[in-house]
């Protein structure tokens, strides 16, 4: 025993030397010391009288400082040991708690934990001695530093060692040096053993240096493995990375080598049309040497008459020879300058080559720059020529005068001919026609009024322009504005023919912004102008003129303006070029349809479905779906409707992707109720897979639904245009036959568009109509009418054989698939519920879709009936059998209800129920026409639904009769028919007069639920009843019943508080009534007798402190404020009060005839307060049977 604890000393002694933790070996070596082992003391001694270690001048100059107070000491130490002791009372406390607490838990658990225990003390004696004995045994190999986890471990084995060997200074000492750790508290671990050092010394005992080795070593290789495991990881990842980027490179290339190919096919064009330009120029350079030599046969003619002239005119001097020579060196430096123009033209087409080569604009752009540049030059040639001519006519300035004259009459047609053609084709034309001139004058004159004819006219032309350009945006400020359109065809004219780009602009400015706010009608002629004008100035002048002009009122602040916009992006996108139309066009678009006036997004809509056919191609045609499937959920209905009717038939005829569109379409239709929040977050409830829809997903979901309708004969058409056999579906033409549906459950063959509808439609429909709660009636109609559409397009052995299987599945019916292939047999087997709730969930949700949707059909209206008598039999076998979930069965057959086509043959079954012997049929025939009352008219009510309550109200059995009493107050709280009214109150007295408790109950509370909404008749009826119930006491002395009739008086007092009521009727009934319930104050709720006091006080002409004292009351709120308001509260009653006795003329006129009420009464205010109390009133048992359809 003392070797095991000097060993363990040993171990603990070491630990706390190699870990540096000084202040605990110190404190350790004076426990030594004071216990007398002065041999386990040695090397602690021997560590700190080292003067390595701690030399002794240091020693010194400790020694030297200051020494406190002995006495202060003293009564220090006193106090530490004192909470000392304390501290350690209250620990050991606390860990004979914990061993309290470790014994219950190990017998709880039982022999595994004892297993899993030892295997850890097994684990933790393996691992101690090894790191002991590594620290000791060098033979072994060098274990690296500590690990955080093993320096925790040792931590918290020392730290139990030093507290059971009674070295608690030492203990304290080493929980103030391990500030990283909290040693109270070991984590479960192999190592976390009770005596941890001690069964550590015994592991080291029994293992051999062999084993430990072979452990470091297995550790050592786990660990290596795992680094080169997070290496090889790093290296996948980074070589993944490297080959996306590779990948992207390689696409970035080669998206760069079919630009380059299309570049070089560009510019391949680009030297064709410069060829061509070049034989142009050569032409017109001929033309040029033709014009030369007509320019020759001028001066001739000139020559010839200035030698005839000069025989007559004595004045006149003959030129000389030197002159002509002049004239025909210059005739030569004429055609060498010709030839040069002509070599400057080919080195300026050479340039203009070798430019496109390096550049990247588009191949219109770059016919239009040589167009310009061909043009140019064919001027510049000319130019050329009229200045050869020029200084060839003043080189002969000095002739006479008659000379002088015919070259200047020469020349100017000469000029004009130049300037304006460019050649001289219309000069040769006419000497052709008129031949040699006869006489140099007259040939002259010819000439003259041959070219110069038609420069003028085009002159005059741009000048009429010019000016009507100018006055154009001055004249349209004063002219009204309905007449402002007929200045368009003005408009048009000058945008289209003037040459100046900026005057251009700014007409088609003035255009665009014409009228301030356009109508339907103006918007029709702007933009009938705008094409008008798109056809004649071709595309480039559309892109860069027109649209521009148009697009800027995108973010006007009008929205006719805007609608401008959507009309030119569907009309105008015909006259610009095709790369144009999906790219800025349809990006236009797109930011039309945010834009926040509805009539825009319509407009958008519609344009939209203009553009898709002019579109080049289809690359752009998902993000044209996305486009759709936004305007589909807009928020708008004339946007809806407009996306539904034109949008998306042209989108499939476009994109042909009807498949595609479907899938979509299902996932957005789930998707919208799925996000949203269940309507219970109890796990396992139905009402936790039930959804709360919002009204932007209920919209959203309508929509959509109302889309699939649309879709639903592009499938059927696929479908017949899909099917794999061909000859009988020619036999068979639209319609799906019994022979077709044989042979596509037995032919093992694909026919995708005719199986979507039972594969992926029905099963999300019904998935969908699953998350619907009761309430969501119109989402359940819509998917209905899907229901219906489909059976009427795939017809009645579709809807037989392979509709009605499905959803009979669906609600956990027994059906025939023999005609669906095996594969998909299995997929609708799996439709059928498996669970009570799934079982709850598809009779609450589905059979209304079955009843309605599926059986509803025209052609089944037989099975329809039978199926109903049959599901109604079974909900009615045994009494409370919750098997069938009777609730859920008369919610299905009232939402059949909301189809009135169907009302004749329920209320057929119906009467079948009541007439029968069986009890439960008739009480169930009583609370189904209670839940299909709102469904039904006045006349189906009067002939179908009252008389058969009469009958069940005669039954004799008092269940019966007592359920057709909550039926009568439903027909009254739904229809004021005087006819109906009498009636009800005729049957109510005959149950008043059983005189029974429950009678009187349940009549009281049958009629308190009609009151807000029915007759004034209706409502005195009830309080003379309730007047006469009051005056009598009641007819059994259980305090129970007492309480129960007296709280049922009380709640139909205070909601006809809330109503209307006369001012004799107060007078009469009301407070005799109230002064009745007041007597019995035993059986009063304290709630329901401060309401009735505060009533008797208004109603009785009390003052409006009242009113504030009801705030605080329970539910009293509305029956003061409405009795202040009312026509006998506190405001209709200081009329009557200060004329006492008023004549019976005055009263009768008030009960007889409703009076009109003041403007105060229809308040929001009121109209709270009446809904709080019709809630009230109901009760928390109301169910949702009570409430109107929601619409």
């Amino acid at each position: 025993m003392d070797l095991e604890r000097s060993s363990l000393c040993n171990c603990v002694v070491n630990f706390l030397l190699e870990e540096n933790y000084l202040l605990s070996a110190f404190e350790l070596l004076h426990e030594l010391l004071d216990d007398g082992r002065d041999a386990h003391a040695i090397r602690l001694k021997e560590f700190f009288s080292d003067p390595s270690h701690f030399p002794p001048d240091q020693i010194s100059r400790f020694n030297s400082l200051r020494v406190a107070d002995p006495q202060s000491l003293l009564e220090e130490k006193e106090a530490l040991e004192e909470k000392l002791a304390i501290s350690e009372y209250e620990l050991r406390l606390v860990q004979e708690d914990i061993l309290k607490l470790k014994t219950e838990l190990q017998k709880k658990t039982g022999t595994s934990l004892d297993e899993v225990s030892g295997s850890n003390a097994d684990a933790s004696t393996n691992d101690g001695p090894d790191i002991l004995q590594q620290k000791r045994d060098t033979s072994l190999s060098d274990l690296g530093p500590l690990k955080d986890n093993e320096r925790r471990d040792l931590n918290c084995a020392v730290k139990e060692y030093l507290l059971l060997a009674g070295y608690r200074l030492t203990a304290m000492t080493f929980y103030e040096e391990v500030t990283d750790q909290n040693l109270d508290v070991w984590q479960n671990s192999s190592a976390c053993v009770p005596d941890a050092l001690r069964h550590y010394y015994y592991q080291y005992l029994s293992s051999t240096s062999e084993a430990a080795e072979e452990k470091i070593a297995m550790l050592r290789e786990n660990e290596s493995m795992l680094k080169e495991n997070n290496r090889l990881k790093d290296e996948k990842q980074s070589l993944l990375k490297s080959k996306e980027l590779a990948d992207g490179q390689v696409m970035a290339l080669t998206k760069s080598l079919e630009a380059l190919q299309k570049d070089i096919k560009d510019k391949e064009i680009l030297v064709q049309d410069l060829k061509q330009s070049l034989d142009h120029q050569r032409k017109e350079l001929n033309d040029c040497r033709a014009e030369i030599t007509s320019l020759k046969m001028h001066i001739e003619g000139a020559r010839s008459g200035w030698s005839l002239v000069t025989g007559d005119v004595e004045h006149v001097h003959s030129p000389s020879l030197e002159s002509y020579k002049e004239e025909i060196k210059l005739l030569q430096k004429k055609v060498d300058n010709l030839k040069a123009e002509r070599s400057i033209a080919n080195e300026f087409v050479e340039s203009i080559n070798s430019e496109k080569e390096i550049t990247e604009t588009t191949k219109n752009k770059v016919v239009e720059l040589c167009d310009d540049n061909a043009l140019t030059s064919s001027v510049g040639i000319a130019s050329g020529v009229l200045e050869s001519v020029d200084s060839q006519l003043h080189a002969n300035h000095s002739s006479d005068d008659t000379m002088d004259r015919s070259e200047k009459a020469s020349e100017e047609p000469v000029l004009s001919s130049l300037y304006e053609n460019g050649a001289t084709e219309n000069a040769e034309d006419d000497l052709k026609q008129n031949g040699p001139p006869p006489t140099p004058d007259n040939g002259l004159h010819l000439k003259s009024e041959s070219l110069g004819g038609k420069p003028d006219s085009e002159k005059m032309g741009l000048g009429t322009i010019q000016i009507l350009s100018d006055a154009l945006p001055k004249i349209v400020p004063y002219v009204l504005i309905n007449h402002r359109e007929e200045l368009l065809p003005l408009m048009m004219c000058a945008i289209e023919r003037h040459p100046d780009s900026s005057t251009r602009d700014s007409l088609t400015h003035t255009l665009f912004n014409l009228i301030k706010r356009p109508d339907e009608q103006q918007r029709r002629i702007i933009m009938d102008a705008c094409v008008s004008l798109a056809k004649n100035v071709g595309e480039m002048r559309t892109e860069t003129e027109l649209l521009p002009q148009c697009w800027e009122q995108i973010n006007h602040m009008y929205e006719e303006r805007r609608l401008l916009v959507a009309q030119s992006c569907g009309e105008l996108a015909e006259f610009v070029r095709p790369e144009i139309r999906d790219s800025l066009i349809l990006s236009i678009v797109q930011q039309l349809m945010e834009d926040s006036a509805t009539v825009v997004r319509e407009a958008a809509a519609h344009n939209l479905a203009l553009l898709l056919p002019l579109f080049p191609n289809t690359d752009k045609y998902f993000k044209v779906e996305e486009m759709m499937f936004q305007l589909v959920c807009d928020s708008s209905g004339m946007v809806v409707e407009t996306t539904i009717k034109e949008l998306v038939p042209t989108l499939l005829k476009w994109g042909n992707k009807l498949d595609h569109i479907l899938r979509v379409l299902l996932s957005h239709i789930l998707g919208s109720a799925q996000r949203c929040q269940p309507l219970s977050g109890v796990e396992g409830s139905v009402e936790s897979h039930l959804r709360v829809l919002g009204e932007r997903e209920r919209w959203n979901v309508d929509v959509l639904l109302r889309l699939l309708v649309e879709l639903l004969p592009f499938v059927h058409q696929k479908a017949i245009e899909a099917c794999p056999f061909p000859s009988v579906s020619e036999s068979a033409g639209t319609s799906f036959s019994t022979s077709l549906l044989e042979l596509y459950a037995g032919g093992h063959v694909e026919w995708p568009p005719f199986e979507w509808l039972h594969v992926d439609c029905f099963p999300d429909l019904i998935h969908l109509t699953s998350l619907l709660p009761q309430k969501e009636d119109h989402l359940r109609n819509r998917i209905t009418k899907v229901l219906l559409t489909v059976s009427e397009l795939f017809g009645e052995y579709y809807l037989a054989h392979v509709m009605l299987p499905v959803f009979l599945v669906a609600v956990g019916d027994n059906a025939d698939l023999k005609f669906l292939p095996n594969p998909i047999q299995s997929r609708i087997r799996g439709l059928r519920p498996r669970t009570a709730v799934a079982e709850r969930l598809a009779t609450m949700c589905v059979l209304p879709l079955l009843l309605a949707g599926v059986l509803g059909s025209p052609s089944k209206h037989d099975q329809l009936t039978e199926y109903l008598k049959k599901l109604l039999g079974q909900s009615v076998v045994q009494e409370g059998q919750p098997a069938k979930f009777n609730a859920e069965i008369f919610n299905s057959i009232r939402f059949l209800c909301t189809f009135e086509e169907h009302h004749k043959m329920i209320f057929n079954i119906l009467w079948e129920m009541v007439v029968s012997s069986n009890i439960d049929m008739k009480i169930g025939a009583a609370n189904l026409l209670k839940v299909i009352v709102p469904y039904i008219d006045a006349k189906v009510a009067s002939t179908h639904v009252l008389p058969a309550l009469v009958t069940l109200g005669s039954d004799q059995n008092l269940i019966v009769k007592y359920a057709s009493i909550a039926a009568f107050g439903a027909v009254a709280q739904h229809f004021k028919n005087d006819m109906i009214v009498d009636k009800i109150r005729i049957q109510m007295d005959a149950f008043l007069e059983d005189g029974s408790h429950e009678a009187t109950i349940t009549v009281i509370r049958a009629l308190v639920v009609a009151v807000p909404h029915t007759t004034d008749r209706l409502r005195d009826y009830l309080l003379s009843k309730i007047f006469q119930l009051t005056t009598t006491s009641p007819p059994s002395s259980d305090m129970m019943r007492h309480r129960e009739r007296a709280n049922a008086f009380c709640e139909a007092i205070r909601a006809l508080d809330a109503t209307d009521l006369a001012v004799t009727s107060v007078r009469d009934f009301l407070l005799p009534s109230i002064q009745n319930l007041l007597k019995d104050t035993d059986a009063l709720d304290p709630a329901h007798k401060e309401a009735l006091e505060i009533i008797m006080k208004e109603r009785s002409g009390g003052t409006f402190d009242a009113i504030s004292k009801v705030m605080g009351a329970h539910l009293g709120l509305a029956s003061s404020v409405s009795s202040f308001f009312g026509e006998g509260g506190l405001l209709g009653k200081k009329e009557t009060a200060d004329q006492p006795g008023p004549p019976p003329e005055s009263v009768e006129p008030a009960t007889a005839v409703p009076q009109p009420q003041p403007p105060v009464e229809d308040t929001r205010f009121r109209r709270i307060m009446r809904g709080g109390f019709t809630d009230m009133l109901r009760g928390k048992t109301k169910s949702s049977e009570e409430l109107p359809p929601s619409q």
